[in-house]
C-alpha cells in the first residue's frame, strides 16, 4: 500500500492526486486530526508525531511513506529517514523544482508558520535555482479555515487577500501552495494572488514523482496495485467524513485510530 499521512486532512489532496496519476494502486490515509495544526508545534515535537504517523502506516501495510505535511516535510525528513525504512517521499522538493522551472525570477512561498519559519523552501530554491528571489508569508489561518470547511467564504478572501498582499507587493510571478491544505483554497488563492500569478501545488507534484519512482520500481509497483483503500483520523469526525468523501468523489470509511 501507499501510505498517506497529514496532521489533518490536508494530506486528501495527495490521496486525490495519487488516485489520479496512479490509477489501481491501494492506499492508507491518515490525518492526526486530533494533534493538528503541526505547524504551531515543536521541531522535536513534529518528529515524533510523524514518526508515530509512519509507523501507523507501515503496521497497516504500507510499502511507501508520504508525508503529504509540509511542516512535517521541513522538520522531520531526518528523524523519519534514521526510522523509517521504506521509501518515504515529502512534498517540498517537487514543489520547489516545479516552481524553478516556471518562474521568471520571483518566487512566493506560502505555508504555516512552522514550514515559513524553517525556511526548508529558500534553501531547497537556492540549491536548485540560486538566481531566482524568493519571498515567504506564512498564512496560519488557512488549515483552520479549511478544517472547519470554510474554502468559500468571503471572509476567507478577505484574509487571502491581507496574507497575500506583501506577495503581490514584492512582484512574485509564481506562487507555491506550501501546505497541502491550500489547494482546498485554490481558487480564493488565485483570486487573492491575481491572474499573473502561477500557483504550484505540491500534491499534484508529488504524485508526480511517486509516479516516476514506481516506474523504475516494476516490483514494489506491482505490489501496490489493488482497490483496498483505507482512511484513519485520531479524531473522527462527521465533517471529516463528508469533506473527504466531497473532495475524493468517493464514499470513504474513515475510521478512528489512536496513536500511542
Amino acid at each position: 500500500m501507499i501510505g498517506i499521512f497529514d496532521s489533518g486532512l490536508g494530506g486528501l489532496t495527495v490521496v486525490k492526486e495519487v488516485f489520479r496519476q496512479l490509477p489501481g494502486r491501494r492506499v492508507v490515509y491518515f490525518g492526526d486530526t486530533a494533534r493538528t495544526p503541526y505547524g504551531t508545534k515543536s521541531r522535536r515535537l513534529i518528529g515524533r508525531y510523524a514518526v508515530q504517523d509512519a509507523e501507523f502506516l507501515l503496521e497497516q501495510g504500507a510499502e511507501v511513506i508520504v508525508v503529504a505535511c509540509n511542516t512535517a516535510s521541513a522538520q522531520a525528513m531526518d528523524v523519519l529517514s534514521s526510522r523509517i525504512r521504506v521509501p518515504v517521499f515529502e512534498v517540498v522538493t517537487p514543489a520547489v523544482r516545479a516552481a524553478a522551472g516556471i518562474t521568471r525570477g520571483k518566487v512566493g512561498i506560502i505555508g504555516t508558520r512552522g514550514t515559513v519559519g524553517s525556511g526548508i523552501y529558500g534553501r531547497k530554491m537556492r540549491e536548485m535555482s540560486p538566481e531566482v528571489e524568493v519571498m515567504a508569508a506564512p498564512c496560519p489561518l488557512f488549515v483552520s479555515l479549511v478544517e472547519e470547511g470554510w474554502t468559500e467564504k468571503p471572509e476567507t478572501l478577505m484574509i487571502a487577500k491581507r496574507y497575500l498582499n506583501p506577495l503581490r507587493l514584492h512582484g512574485i510571478d509564481t506562487l507555491i501552495l506550501g501546505c497541502t491544505h491550500y489547494p482546498f483554497l485554490r481558487q480564493v488563492i488565485g483570486e487573492a494572488a491575481g491572474p499573473e500569478v502561477r500557483l504550484v501545488d505540491p500534491a499534484a507534484e508529488t504524485a508526480a514523482e511517486l509516479r516516476r519512482f514506481l516506474q523504475e520500481h516494476p516490483e514494489l509497483d506491482r505490489r501496490l496495485r489493488g482497490e483496498d483503500h483505507r482512511f484513519f483520523a485520531s479524531d473522527r469526525t462527521e465533517q471529516f467524513s463528508q469533506l473527504a468523501s466531497a473532495w475524493l468523489g468517493r464514499e470513504t470509511d474513515l475510521r478512528e485510530a489512536t496513536l500511542e
